[in-house]
């Protein structure tokens, strides 16, 4: 830096970026780790009735998909693949579903605006806005779920034979006014977007009063109760796995040096005067976000563009909001709900390389095709529906 007084500016603004990410994932992985404690998630699993490998690929899957557009992908993952930790009992195939639910999670993300961190960026600094990006983006981030769904159906880890598992649910039993406390776990998740959308505060304001109310619930429902301790959030805190937030805190403070001394922003010079197809730009910008955070790559690219080149709803914004989402799910290190992935199951980075990040490849350019078709399309239909009244005129 030139001098040091610049560089704890940078760090100080960094610390702060980086400290909302870090306490959301606190507040939401202590609300998790509560409801679970409570067995709150038997709620969930009692009604996902099939054992069969294959099915609950999918249900898992879209179940993910479609939660992850209410919630952000992050919470989605956490709150996923606890549910799956209750389903299936350790294994590959375990890992499998994991991986589907970082998958699905990214894709739900997408289309729309409070689902994914750059999808609401975009959103905030009125690149997109919320029907057509949801009209949009729906089929292409279906795709980009469907196609690994298919391929990982075809695996041995979920065709072998005798993986059928029972319901591991059935022996446990709710905690006392377990439903009441899932039933508030739950409403202060689904209301962090509802909180940021009425007072224009962080999310991680949202969660910590949540997980406030949540506190003062639990140790209401509980008072006086020893033997109940470890339904409190105290209790809750201890057992929460700090891996994950301090591998954030250090990937994204590293990103955000890169981010303050320029690098960030050359590289999206760089592509802007070595790729002129705005298409390609987009979808070299997904597969760079697998190994760089996406945030700080959307946050260069709304600097490299205004609106007057690239209007609101462009198609490049659209692509920009899919390939940055999606493309983080080519490498486990890639999103929030990949790393968040991985230290819940204690999956490395080889093996999510080996067995899922093909697929995860697939499913990203399947998207991009659905996208510049749907679109193409789109632009056929409105430019035939334009001609109509001309032709008839003459006729």
């Amino acid at each position: 830096a030139p001098s040091t007084e610049i560089a704890v500016s940078e760090l100080s603004r960094a610390s702060a970026e980086v400290s909302e990410i870090v306490f959301f994932l606190l507040g939401a992985m202590t609300i998790v780790e509560i409801v679970d404690a409570h067995q709150g998630f038997k709620l969930v699993t009692d009604n996902i009735t099939t054992r069969k490998p294959r099915s609950l690929l999918w249900v898992v899957g879209f179940v993910t998909f479609f939660l992850s557009s209410i919630l952000d992908n992050l919470t989605t993952t956490i709150v996923m693949v606890s549910l799956v930790r209750k389903l299936v009992p350790p294994s590959e195939y375990r890992k499998l579903l994991g991986a589907v639910v970082v998958i699905a999670a990214n894709a739900g993300g997408v289309w729309s605006p409070i689902g994914d961190v750059t999808t609401t960026m975009l959103w905030i600094h009125g690149q997109i806005s919320t029907l057509p990006t949801m009209k949009s983006l729906f089929i292409p981030s279906a795709v980009s779920l469907a196609v690994p769904l298919a391929l990982l159906s075809l695996t041995s880890e979920v065709n072998r034979k005798g993986q059928e598992s029972s319901n591991v649910l059935a022996s446990e039993q709710m905690a006392p006014r377990g439903q009441l406390v899932s039933t508030v776990g739950t409403g202060a998740l689904i209301f962090v977007p509802v909180f940021k959308a009425l007072t224009g505060l962080p999310p991680y304001m949202g969660i910590l009063l949540g997980l406030g109310v949540l506190w003062i619930l639990t140790d209401a429902i509980h008072y006086g109760e020893s033997e109940r301790q470890k339904l409190k959030v105290p209790q809750a805190l201890s057992r929460i796995n700090m891996q994950v937030p301090l591998f954030f805190l250090g990937i994204l403070l590293s990103v955000s040096s890169l981010e303050a001394a320029g690098l960030m922003r050359k590289i999206g010079n760089y592509l802007d005067a070595h790729i002129p197809n705005i298409d390609l730009i987009a979808s070299a910008i997904g597969v760079v976000s697998a190994v760089i955070d996406n945030v700080p790559l959307v946050a260069a690219t709304i600097g490299m563009y205004d609106l007057t080149s690239l209007p609101q709803d462009s198609e490049f914004w659209q692509l920009i909001a899919y390939c940055a989402s999606t493309g983080g799910s080519m490498l486990i290190i890639g999103s929030a709900a990949g790393v968040a992935f991985m230290g819940m199951e204690k999956v490395d980075f080889f093996w999510y390389f080996r067995k899922v990040s093909g697929f995860a490849f697939a499913g990203y350019a399947a998207g991009i095709a659905a996208y510049l078709a749907v679109n193409s399309l789109h632009f056929s239909l409105r430019a035939t529906l334009a001609q109509a009244p001309i032709q008839c005129s003459l006729n």
